[in-house]
């Protein structure tokens, strides 16, 4: 008989040090509201995190952890998940670090598909280094780094996405966390690489894009009939003005994961299976 878990299984004895009203909150809750109703154990979870506001979650989250590089989260839960497809691995980043740091890992772990899900706060700042541009910064938005405005153009990462080929793309806001838990629960069942941007209000260095911005411009994909099996319906509504925000799932598609690849997977996980070296006389001698 399974255990029935609750959201205290996967909480520490560690509170959180966000800003009071941070986003980062919403998205933590909607996380373990997740995790309970798909009933997944805490040894049964590893959860990879990047730096910034979104990796402080590491000390927050009752599970198997790793604490990454910046940007480098996605290679490392890539080889978590090659090494055991038998555990559900989830990883946890920011805007900057996934988007800035990291994209180029963001553009090939798509292009790979590997089985797990990416959480990513995105709150178009760098937060934890004191308010600075990020790649989703709003064009001419003042920032510590750009006491003028921004001068680049914002990073559109759903858009990227779903023309580097991503089987799963979805947009939830930390206000919402009853709409957010439910794409966390599709992103985490969807068997390969899931996206799931969040929107997550800083209200200590990002003035503009505020609660009640987001709560004036938030349009649900499912209450507007949105095919998301319809990768051009997806693109267009990637392309949609600042006063028109979707969230929801743009695109899904289920497509051979990573571990598809490789038939030594097929039967069970990496490492539960036995390392004979004797095998490796050949590979070795090949590589002389």
């Amino acid at each position: 008989m399974s255990t029935k878990h609750t959201m205290q299984d996967f909480e520490t004895h560690v509170f959180p040090t966000w800003c009071p009203g941070c986003g980062d909150f919403g998205i933590w809750t909607a996380l373990k509201e997740a995790l309970v109703e798909l009933n997944i154990p805490p040894h049964k979870l590893v959860v990879v995190f990047g730096i910034g506001c979104s990796g402080n979650q590491a000390n927050f989250v009752r599970a198997y952890g790793f604490h990454g590089l910046h940007g480098r989260a996605l290679p490392v839960a890539e080889g978590i998940s090659l090494a055991n497809h038998g555990i559900t691995t989830i990883v946890v980043g920011g805007d900057g670090d996934g988007y800035g740091e990291g994209m180029a890992h963001f553009i090939h772990t798509i292009r790979a598909n590997p089985n797990i899900t990416y959480l990513v706060h995105d709150n178009q700042v760098y937060g934890l280094t004191k308010g600075q541009t990020s790649p989703t910064t709003a064009k001419g938005m003042k920032t510590p780094s750009t006491p003028l405005g921004a001068t680049d153009e914002p990073v559109n990462p759903m858009a990227l996405a779903i023309a580097t080929g991503c089987g799963f793309v979805a947009r939830g806001f930390a206000g919402d966390t009853d709409h957010l838990k439910k794409l966390i629960i599709a992103g985490v069942r969807h068997r390969g690489f899931s996206l799931i941007d969040v929107l997550q209000p800083c209200v200590t260095f990002n003035h503009l894009n505020t609660y009640n911005w987001f709560y004036q411009r938030l349009v649900k994909l499912e209450d507007n009939k949105h095919d998301s099996s319809d990768r051009q319906a997806a693109w267009l509504q990637t392309q949609r003005g600042i006063d028109h925000v979707p969230i929801g799932i743009f695109y899904q598609e289920e497509k051979a994961a990573l571990q598809d690849g490789f038939a030594m997977l097929a039967e069970k996980p990496l490492v539960k299976q036995s390392a004979d070296k004797r095998n490796l006389g050949p590979l070795l001698k090949s590589m002389q």
